[in-house]
Parts: C-alpha cells; sequence; structure tokens
C-alpha cells in the first residue's frame, strides 16, 4: 500500500490569495493512500524542500506529491529533494493548483474545491507510479554552429575556446553576416568592422574551429550528445587552399552585375570577394552569372566559352569542373544563429519602397555611410549621385502594425534610426533630419543619452506620427503624414527617404524543419520557456543565439550567443548525458508493424526492430523507440490503433486514474 504525502504551498499570496489552504491540507488527509499533509509559504525555498525531506524520512512516505505552481517551473526542484531523501524522483508528482486553480478563478470556494479535485488526482496518479531510472547516453564532444553572423561568432570562439572542437557553417563565402554591413554601431559610434574582423580572423585561425563557409546544413540526424549532420559544401570553382585573393580573375572578368552584400547598390563581377575584410579572403566564382553558366550541367558550366579568369590566374586555382561536395560530422550540440532580414511588405511600399530609388531601407542607408560601401562613405543619393539635404526617416515600417506588418516591436529601429540622423548630421552638416515616430523605445545602457544627443546636439527633428504617403514630383520625395503632437498635417520635400523596416527571422523553416525545432508564429525559433530557459529548444541540446529567436541588437545578441555556448557546454563536458525516461514503450508482442507510428513522430525516435525467431531468422518487424531521441510528445500513442504503444510515467492506468479522480467534485468544502 503506497503512502503518499502531500505539500501544499501557498506561493506567498499566489495561491493562498485565492485557495484556501489549510482547507486543502485537511481534505488531503481523508484521500485514500495518503497519510501526511502539512503547507508550508514557500515550498521551494530551502526550508520548504527540508520540510519535505524531513516528512519523508520521519513518515516513511514512498510517494509524494506537491501542490504548487507549474511542474515545468519547479518539478526538478522536488524531485531533487525527494531524491535527497532517499526516493526514485519520479515517485514525486506536481499539482498546479497555482495556474490552474487560484489564477483562473476568482471564487474562493470554487477555487478551494478545484484544488482539492487537482490534489486528489495526483495522489491517484503517483500510487500507480513506478520508479524511472533516467536513459544514459555518451557524448560527442564537439559542436555544431549554423550561421557566422557575430552571434555564430562568439558562441563558436567561446566553445573553442574552452578547449572543445567546433564546426561553424555559414551559407555566404564569408563570416560576417549583417553586422559587417554596418557602417557604425551605437551608442559609441564604434566602426562595425573593427569590433567584428578581429573575432573573424580568430575563427579562422583558431586550432579548435572548423570553418565552413559557403556552406549549408542538410541534414540532421540523431539525438542529443549524438547528432549526425551532413553539410553540403558548395562548389567555388577556386582552389581555396591555392587562392591568394590577388584579384587578377575579377579585374578581366567580363560579366558584371548587382553586389549582394551592397543591396546591389554596387555591382559585382562573376567572381568575386564579398567585401575587403572578408574571412576568408577567398574568390567565388558565381555560376549564375559567369558566361560559361549551365544549371542543368553537374558542374554548373557548358562550354568554356569565357576562361579570362582562368588565363589570369598565376597559381591556377580556377576548376570549373568542381562539385558540390558532402561533409558528415558528429556533434553533440547544436547552436543556430542564423540571423535576420528585413521585411520589405506592404506598408514600404505605401513609403515608395521598390517604386522610387531614393526610397531605401536601413541596410542600405548604412552601406551609403560606410567607408567600404557603394560611395566611400559619402552620402549621396542613388539616383543621381547628388549630396541630400532633406532626409525623412520613417520608423515602425511593418513593426508594430499588425495589419500591414507584423504587432512586435523590432527593438532596434528607434536606435539605429537616431544614429542614421546622427551620422547624416556629422556627413553632411547642412543637412536636415526628419524621424516620424510612434514613440521612443531606447532601453539599454547609454541608448537614452543617445537619443537625446540626436535631438539636442544635433537638432534632428522628431515628428510624433506616422507618414500615409510618399510621392515623388519634381525631383523631390514629398513625405505626407501627421504630427499627432499638434493635431496638424506634416508636408515634407525630402530629397532621400530611408525606412526603418521589421526584422523578420533569416530561416524561412529550412533549418527549423531540418533541426526538428519549433518557430512562432512569425518564424522566430521558438524557445523552451522565455524566462528560465531562453536560449534552450524542447530538442534537447538544440540551442538559440541572437536574432534567430527574437530581434535583438548586438549587446544582446552576443550575451545571448555566449549564454548558448555556456549550455552546450555544460552538455560536452558531461561523459554520459542523463536524459528524462519518460519516454516511449512498445509492447513488442502485440505490435503490428503497420509503423504508422514512425510516420508521424517528430522527432525520429521510432525505429524499426528487427524480431528473430529461435534459428536467428527474421520472422516480423515491430516498432522500437529510441529512448536517447524520443521527447515524450505521445504522438505516437494517440497514433497507434491498437493502443500497445505506452509513455513511461503516463501510463493507461495512472491517466485513467487521474481522470476519475477529477469527476464531479464531492461536497468537500463547507460554504
Amino acid at each position: 500500500m503506497a503512502k503518499v504525502g502531500v505539500f501544499v504551498c501557498h506561493c506567498g499570496e499566489n495561491i493562498a490569495r485565492t485557495v484556501q489552504v489549510q482547507k486543502v491540507v485537511d481534505f488531503a488527509k481523508k484521500v485514500p493512500g495518503a497519510v501526511f499533509s502539512a503547507d508550508y509559504p514557500y515550498l521551494c525555498s530551502a526550508p520548504g524542500q527540508k520540510l519535505v525531506i524531513d516528512a519523508i524520512e520521519e513518515h516513511g512516505l514512498d510517494r509524494v506529491v506537491v501542490a504548487a505552481c507549474s511542474p515545468q517551473l519547479h518539478e526538478p526542484t522536488f524531485r531533487a529533494a525527494v531524491a535527497q531523501a532517499g526516493l526514485n524522483p519520479y515517485l514525486c508528482e506536481m499539482a498546479n493548483i497555482r495556474e490552474h486553480c487560484s489564477w483562473v478563478h476568482r471564487d474562493i470556494d470554487d477555487a478551494s474545491a478545484k484544488a482539492c479535485q487537482t490534489v486528489t488526482a495526483a495522489v491517484e496518479r503517483v500510487k500507480r507510479a513506478r520508479p524511472l531510472d533516467p536513459v544514459e547516453v555518451p557524448v560527442t564532444k564537439r559542436a555544431l554552429v549554423i550561421g557566422g553572423g557575430v552571434a555564430g561568432i562568439r558562441a563558436a570562439l567561446d566553445i573553442a575556446d574552452a578547449g572543445h572542437p567546433v564546426v561553424l557553417v555559414e551559407r555566404q563565402p564569408s563570416l560576417g553576416g549583417n553586422m559587417s554591413r554596418l557602417s557604425e554601431t551605437f551608442p559609441t559610434l564604434d566602426c562595425s568592422q573593427c569590433i567584428l574582423t578581429p573575432l573573424m580572423v580568430q575563427v579562422l585561425r583558431h586550432p579548435n574551429i572548423e570553418l565552413m563557409t559557403y556552406s549549408e546544413v542538410e541534414e540532421v540526424s540523431g539525438f542529443v550528445g549524438n547528432f549526425k549532420v551532413k553539410i553540403r559544401k558548395k562548389p567555388r570553382f577556386v582552389v581555396a587552399e591555392d587562392c591568394t585573393a590577388c584579384g587578377d580573375c575579377a579585374e578581366v572578368c567580363p560579366a558584371p552585375g548587382g553586389n549582394e552584400f551592397d543591396l546591389s547598390l554596387s555591382s559585382r563581377k562573376a567572381i568575386y570577394i564579398p567585401f575587403p575584410q572578408a574571412v576568408p579572403s577567398i574568390f567565388t566564382l558565381d555560376a549564375d552569372r559567369c558566361l560559361n553558366a549551365n544549371l542543368d550541367s553537374p558542374t554548373g558550366f557548358r562550354v568554356l566559352a569565357c576562361v579570362k579568369c582562368d588565363e589570369v590566374c598565376k597559381p591556377q586555382c580556377i576548376d570549373f569542373d568542381q562539385l558540390p561536395e558532402i561533409v558528415e560530422r558528429e556533434v553533440g550540440a547544436i547552436i543556430t544563429a542564423t540571423g535576420f532580414d528585413l521585411m520589405l511588405g506592404e506598408q514600404a511600399e505605401e513609403c515608395g519602397y521598390g517604386k522610387y530609388v531614393d526610397v531605401m531601407d536601413g541596410l542600405e542607408f548604412e552601406r551609403i555611410l560606410s567607408a567600404s560601401g557603394p560611395t566611400q562613405g559619402e552620402v549621396r543619393r542613388p539616383s543621381d549621385g547628388k549630396t541630400p539635404k532633406d532626409v525623412v526617416f520613417i520608423q515602425c515600417v511593418g513593426s508594430r502594425n499588425p495589419e500591414h506588418g507584423v504587432p512586435y516591436c523590432s527593438r532596434v529601429c528607434c536606435m539605429y534610426t537616431a544614429k542614421h540622423a546622427l551620422l547624416l548630421r556629422h556627413k553632411v552638416p547642412d543637412s536636415r533630419a526628419y524621424i516620424f515616430y510612434m514613440d521612443i523605445r531606447a532601453g539599454g545602457k547609454g541608448y537614452e543619452e543617445f537619443v537625446q544627443r540626436a535631438m539636442e546636439e544635433e537638432r534632428v527633428m522628431y515628428i510624433r506620427g506616422r507618414v500615409s504617403q510618399v510621392i515623388e514630383e519634381d525631383g523631390k520625395l514629398k513625405v505626407l503624414g501627421v504630427d499627432t503632437l499638434s493635431g496638424r498635417p506634416v508636408e515634407i520635400d525630402a530629397d532621400m527617404v530611408v525606412l526603418a523596416a521589421a526584422m523578420e527571422p533569416a530561416d524561412k523553416g529550412e533549418i527549423a524543419g531540418t533541426l526538428r525545432i519549433a518557430a512562432d508564429t512569425y518564424g522566430f525559433f521558438k524557445e523552451a520557456h522565455p524566462k528560465l530557459r531562453p536560449v534552450e529548444t524542447l530538442t534537447a541540446g538544440i540551442f538559440l543565439a541572437g536574432a534567430a529567436q527574437a530581434p535583438k541588437d548586438i549587446p544582446d545578441t552576443v550575451s545571448q550567443a555566449s549564454a548558448a555556448a555556456s549550455k552546450g557546454l555544460g552538455l560536452l563536458s558531461q561523459d554520459l548525458l542523463q536524459r528524462d525516461p519518460t519516454t516511449a514503450h512498445v509492447d513488442e508482442t502485440v505490435c503490428a508493424g503497420c509503423f504508422e507510428c514512425l510516420a508521424v513522430c517528430p522527432y525520429g525516435a521510432i525505429e524499426r526492430k528487427e524480431l528473430l525467431d529461435a534459428q536467428g531468422e527474421v520472422y516480423r518487424e515491430v516498432a522500437a523507440p529510441n529512448p536517447a531521441v524520443c521527447e515524450g510528445c505521445g504522438l505516437c500513442i494517440v497514433t497507434c490503433r491498437g493502443g500497445y504503444i505506452d509513455l513511461e510515467g503516463y501510463s493507461d492506468d495512472q491517466v485513467f486514474a487521474q481522470l476519475g479522480a477529477m469527476g464531479p467534485p464531492p461536497e468537500v468544502m463547507e460554504r
């Protein structure tokens, strides 16, 4: 006969304000199987946990129910406490009477009655629980970092500096990401390249980092501590080891076109290095633009109609016959840092983006401001090359706009718009900068002071209101809006308009699907818990860094990258990894081998297992969940037509007993 102890937490006033805790304690004593009950203001505190430990030892308890808050928050805490008292941690059950009772009810009697039901259900469930042992898996002590922006660079360096090998994969020919496009960074106005380039070089030279640029992660299999990754290295058509980056090939190449790094504000040749500080400094031949290109050919080339680059290359490193290469690596932890793009949708089009050449987004203006940009840092209009005198900056283009964009704030727009206006005034002292804004969000160290500097010292004109229309008239961009503070319409004849567009994830579902991790409504990778596990995903062993998780600035990006690296190092430092044993289990004696469970498993945990007869011959196949991969989601269980799959810790016996206890409420309260 089980001896269950019930412990009820006040959670300060979170629970006690709505639930009559003492009545729940008194009621718990009447539940069959419960031999002890007690309450404490904060059970998760050290004295509260000691109360649980002492009660187990004093009363010989072999099961524990903690009636408190969400199991996601404190279940590990109380499992560790009961383990300290000598009980199997999986004989501890939590009854959530905060989120399920006190927080959703106003009536004290109703909330208290429901709390009694919830405790009864937990007791019935834990009475049928059996001891479980964690699943132990070995750990491959290597990490994979996906994305070579500042987040990926920081995470890779932190792990490598700790002594573990890292594979860093970047889909572009060079490291750097969006930060490499910036002119200067707020609020200190440091040169972006001056900060970033040394880190890029460290990555290239680090003995523990294997750098794979111009590559993409194509397939990920396995499980936490033991991932198997297939990486597709795209052909550069240049032998990387031999290239000296002399540039002779680019000089003679007759195939120019838009430069993606400068967002098509400048041109590049078919053979190119993305930008002067690129790492690695190796030329790449763009098969889509080369005069020899034929995408139907295995190598990407038809007849060698033009070989000028090959003719002038002294190291003879041009190789038109290069093919894509699939490289396989085994890693224990994965950090995804795939960065962001700008959303230039309906509201941007309303402001003239894509229609008028002098309407540009924030990153395009960054390239104009940059000394390595298309105008070598001189502010020029793309249409005629003249210096603009009146520049209008429009904030929240697509952000905080559910009808024409996204409802979330992109967080960095207020700051980089202030930076743009300030740099404009520095470079063109007689210019006038106008900023249309909804409100100013400057929530970082030195940020508010930076905005005040733009307003007061540089005399940037801030206009609170939205822009309704941008039209071109007599060589000017006429910006029509409303000043909501004065209630008057505003009309400005501008030479240039710069849009602070919303940030959106650069990954459009490809990596999320490959890694089998969740994304939110807008495509940002979803964290396991926004407060307690902000860099972890629900897929064990995969961590998040940077703007792939949500819009953020450079300091927050770098901080999160180091946090993700720290979580990865915590995993890689272990020889054996212990995983939660609440995993699926198949009754092999009755499994029909239909494998519908295999088709629906989102984690790839279901495997085919061959059953052998006495002679060693295979007589049938059954489903076999791999406990090291299984996340206990239960999808296979509801899919199995015969009901031959069970979840450890969630057996049918436990669940039905729990549901039975949640029937019509007994008259347990004196009303």
